[in-house]
């Protein structure tokens, strides 16, 4: 008999789960309604801290950057060298997290699986330690089932929610890219006597932000990767439940993992394009079209990190002007973010006026818009998922046949009755 995915359990402290975690993808790509699905099947779905204020103003009615575009608005126009935008409003940050997650908690049904949320460390939003300190602790006190920590290191992280009284009882974990990374993380947050109780691992052939550098990224493997920490983990005897992601794209590549040693699985890719995505479905379809050849990794994030997307994304060379009076989600401590540098240069180099800014994007707006098509290197093969109609388009999928083919799945897909 043939080993399945659905033969085996994922164990987060007293809980368990079909060992499916369906990643984070912001901004509301990984909706409510995906994670509430994921957490009805059975497994694991995250929810998204990417621009939660605008989450918020979308599902909530709230003006929060609406807000923040009144109290700067006499600053567009002026020379963005010389402007600083004062930090979020940290109470309107708290009710948008409370808002997001408490909203995707009360949709869940039962106890079957975990509503998780994705909250990312490069979200510095010109005041990284406390905007960072209001997410993790508005989850928690929205009643979040676990907080997965990505985008950065989180080394101070466990520090800004070790007094909470849920800081033992949530599900807690990290995503890292390396073995060196989850020491590092192991060392910086011991003395809070609080494991992790999961490590995604991410490999290089994950979507959006990626933790390898741009000119070797090709050379890394993801199951030597999480074979490194799950034998790390093993000789130090601590119960952290390792969770590789990306690349894996069938559930053949799932049981694989699974059957040598790790404890569940991340995936993302496959669910961008089910009905309950945030993804816009024109988006969706282009993404069942994508080649191949038309998946890169490129530096236009101003985050500094590496990112992979569509080449034709609507985010890149584009001149269009920073727009943090209403966003400003990656801005540093300063109020700088990269793409404002590479725009000010060009403003420099072509008073008169330019069609582009070749080097970043301003990833806030564009993702807000949906024009970041960030993407998994596995992307060009969703076709091979699904059916192509008499039209020319293809079969959008619903979360519970992507969940289904992954843990009854081999190496072929278990492709849904055709539609008419």
């Amino acid at each position: 008999m043939t080993d399945k995915l659905d033969n085996y359990r994922l164990r987060l402290q007293n809980q368990e789960y079909l060992p499916i975690m369906i990643g984070g993808m912001g901004m509301d790509i990984s909706t409510d309604h995906l994670a509430v699905e994921a957490a009805r099947l059975g497994g694991i779905g995250h929810i998204s801290d990417a621009l939660i204020n605008g989450v918020s103003d979308r599902h909530y009615g709230t003006r929060f950057l609406k807000n923040r575009f009144e109290k700067y608005k006499d600053s567009i126009g002026k020379n963005l060298a010389d402007r600083f935008h004062e930090q979020f409003d940290l109470n309107e940050l708290y009710i948008a997290c409370k808002n997001v997650v408490g909203g995707a908690m009360d949709k869940k049904q039962g106890d079957q699986g975990g509503i998780f949320i994705n909250i990312m460390e490069k979200l510095t939003m010109a005041n990284p330690k406390e905007t960072l300190r209001v997410r993790l602790n508005a989850a928690l006190d929205a009643g979040i089932d676990g907080i997965t920590m990505s985008a950065g290191l989180h080394l101070g992280s466990f520090a800004m929610i070790e007094d909470h009284p849920r800081f033992r009882d949530a599900k807690l974990g990290v995503i890292v890219s390396s073995l060196r990374a989850l020491q590092l993380f192991l060392k910086k947050s011991g003395r809070s006597n609080r494991l992790p109780d999961y490590v995604v691992v991410e490999g290089p052939l994950a979507g959006g932000h990626l933790g390898f550098k741009i000119d070797n990224w090709r050379e890394f493997d993801l199951a030597e990767i999480t074979n490194e920490i799950i034998d790390f983990i093993k000789e130090q005897n601590l119960p952290i439940a390792v969770i590789p992601a990306g690349g894996i794209f069938t559930g053949a590549d799932a049981t694989g993992f699974v059957k040598t040693g790790s404890a569940a699985v991340q995936v993302a890719t496959r669910f961008t394009v089910t009905k309950e995505s945030g993804f816009p479905l024109t988006t969706q379809q282009r993404f069942f079209r994508a080649l191949e050849e038309e998946i890169e990794v490129n530096l236009f994030s101003p985050t500094g990190y590496p990112m992979r997307m569509l080449v034709d994304s609507p985010c890149k060379h584009t001149n269009i002007r920073p727009n943090c009076e209403t966003l400003g989600f990656i801005l540093d401590e300063k109020g700088k973010c990269s793409y404002i540098d590479e725009y000010n240069k060009m403003v420099e180099l072509h008073p008169e006026g330019f069609d582009r800014v070749p080097n970043k994007t301003c990833l806030c707006t564009f993702m807000r818009s949906y024009g970041t098509w960030t993407c998994g290197h596995m992307t060009y093969r969703l076709k091979e998922t699904t059916n192509q109609l008499a039209d020319g388009s293809y079969q959008q999928l619903t979360t519970a046949q992507v969940f289904e083919d992954y843990l009854k799945g081999g190496e072929t897909h278990l492709k849904p009755t055709k539609a008419e």
